[in-house]
């Protein structure tokens, strides 16, 4: 008996863990400083993010590309292709702060949006909590 319940018990932690990673994230966020705004929803078969609102710095003067530095970050996509992955989403983060995309990681729980962003294959990265706003 006592088999039959561990096994039970495991198999609802699996189910959560699957309904928690494939959970709808769209909504809008904020970041810890209540500086940027994204906007998460469906971008065809995936995720994407869109950067909605910004205070401060308000044109991509980081980007990479130099036809691009004068753009405004509103409408900037930040978080592209994220679709399910191990314990949430994975996909690509662009940090308009540096001007940089990384690998990035995407987990939605409980309101909120905690995303990393890493380089060196995974060995360095920096995480932050996105607040749900709606």
């Amino acid at each position: 008996m006592k088999w039959i319940s561990l096994a039970a018990f495991a198999a609802a932690l699996s189910v959560s863990s699957v309904s928690a990673q494939t959970a709808d994230p769209s909504g809008v966020y904020v970041n810890e400083t209540g500086e940027t705004r994204v906007r998460v929803a469906r971008c065809g078969p995936v995720h994407c993010g869109t950067i909605i609102g910004v205070n401060g710095q308000t044109i991509d003067e980081n980007n990479p590309d130099p036809s691009l530095r004068a753009r405004s970050l509103i409408g900037v996509l930040m978080i592209a292709d994220i679709k399910p992955a191990e314990g949430g989403f994975s996909g690509q983060l662009y940090n308009y702060k540096d001007g940089r995309t990384y690998a990035g990681k995407a987990v939605f729980e409980g309101g909120a949006m905690r995303l990393s962003g890493c380089v060196l294959g995974g060995l360095i990265c920096r995480t932050q909590v996105w607040a749900r706003a709606n």
